[in-house]
């Protein structure tokens, strides 16, 4: 199974939280832990993570935190997680220092370069402002109701109880 890990996972919910409030502003882990609900421990490390990796700038003193060092339009996704778990490769043979997988002329290699290519493409062309975004936008009309299919996840969303989600709504069906 290919799956990132959890720290990544967590980066990028930080990095969204973040570039709501635009490039310029910083953030210090302790208010980006309370507004995400993440464990400060590990909001700390990761923004420190992610500024060795060259995706934040960190500025000291009482106005100091952490800032996106680029617009969240101009930061992939891919180098997102190249900052926190090294390169893209979902073969050990396709890492930087291998050049085999230990099978001498593995007739494999080229197709799961093929693989590891199309994957990091994939994360190269999806922006951190793109990650952000509502999935289900509203439809482009001036004064258009929702469109059907919002509709549908908004009740569906209602039903289960979503956070932010109309809660009197349900409070009151109990």
């Amino acid at each position: 199974m290919i799956r990132l890990t959890k720290i990544t996972d967590y980066a990028i919910i930080l990095l969204c939280q973040m570039a709501t409030h635009g490039q310029e502003t910083p953030h210090n882990a302790r208010d980006l832990a309370f507004q995400t609900q993440l464990p400060l421990p590990m909001v700390s490390k990761i923004l420190k993570a992610l500024a060795r990796g060259g995706i934040l700038i960190s500025h000291r003193g009482t106005k100091g935190g952490f800032r996106l060092i680029r617009p969240a339009s101009q930061i992939r996704v891919s180098e997102i997680i190249q900052a926190l778990e090294g390169p893209i490769a979902i073969t050990e043979c396709l890492t930087a220092g291998h050049s085999h997988c230990g099978v001498h002329g593995c007739p494999l290699r080229i197709s799961w370069n093929r693989i590891n290519e199309a994957i990091q493409g994939a994360l190269d062309g999806i922006t951190l402002a793109e990650m952000f975004q509502p999935m289900f936008p509203y439809d482009g009309r001036r004064g258009a109701e929702k469109s059907e299919r919002i509709q549908k996840f908004d009740k569906a969303d209602q039903e289960i109880g979503v956070p932010g989600k109309n809660m009197n709504a349900l409070e009151q069906n109990r």
